[in-house]
């Protein structure tokens, strides 16, 4: 069974790390060098960076950062935000990058997953999905950094951007996003059961109790989690020593 990964994910806007709550009230978590190479230094698996309001102001994600992160840190670490072709791909993956997360330009465009899983290799896409509950509960995917809903359902789009060369989804729930009352992880087991690429949760872990019900209860592959690494709430060696006395099989640090 491969390891399950743990992955602090950076959310960036005009340069400095930042953390909200449902997708709003955001607030300065720190640089998001020094932050990416404290984590690869404390033993994450991974590392996401993405430029959050990038899609929604029409801005490029900037590849300096992207330089300046593959300087300093030795795991891998995927870059999204405003990724709306090939040519962007080649140049975040020039600069360092190791991975691309792709969300709104999929949705508007879902030829983009074959364009770049042909060019690249699916393990290079990274198909990110943010989706709300609704009140008919239905989980809805979202676009522009979670401003504006589609008609597309949560499942079903991630079903066809599997098919159509996606090597990851990356799922958020815009309702847990920084409650932290714990993970989606119903709909989490509805993406492992539906989809045959792993998954990685996002969106909820305020403890490390939240993590163990992630890979258990959501049966995901990889949790991701933002302001409880940012703001000291939990070490990474920490959690993976918790982890594994509960059995859950991560990479030893």
């Amino acid at each position: 069974m491969l390891a399950k990964r743990i992955i602090p994910c950076l959310d960036v806007k005009d340069g400095t790390t930042v953390k909200g709550v449902n997708f709003v009230n955001f607030r300065d978590a720190g640089d998001p060098v020094e932050l990416g190479k404290r984590y690869s230094d404390e033993g994450a698996d991974e590392l996401v960076y993405l430029d959050i309001t990038a899609s929604y102001e029409g801005r490029e994600t900037f590849v300096d950062l992207v330089r300046r992160v593959a300087a300093r840190v030795s795991i891998p670490f995927t870059v999204g935000g405003g990724i709306g072709s090939v040519d962007d791909v080649a140049r975040l993956l020039g600069a360092g990058a190791d991975k691309i997360s792709i969300n709104s330009s999929a949705l508007r465009r879902p030829e983009l997953i074959s364009e770049i899983s042909s060019a690249y290799g699916n393990q290079v896409c990274v198909v990110a999905i943010d989706a709300r509950l609704e009140d008919n509960g239905e989980w809805i995917c979202y676009v522009k950094g979670g401003h504006e809903p589609t008609e597309r359902r949560l499942v079903e789009w991630a079903h066809e951007a599997q098919e159509r060369g996606a090597g990851e989804i990356l799922f958020t729930s815009m309702n847990h996003d920084g409650v932290k009352q714990g993970f989606a992880n119903e709909a989490l087991l509805q993406l492992h059961n539906a989809l045959s690429i792993p998954v990685i949760a996002s969106g909820g872990c305020g403890s490390m109790a939240h993590f163990k019900d992630a890979f258990e209860l959501g049966q995901c592959d990889a949790a991701l989690a933002a302001s409880v690494f940012h703001f000291g709430e939990i070490g990474i060696r920490e959690l993976k020593q918790y982890l594994q006395k509960e059995n859950i099989n991560v990479r030893t640090i």
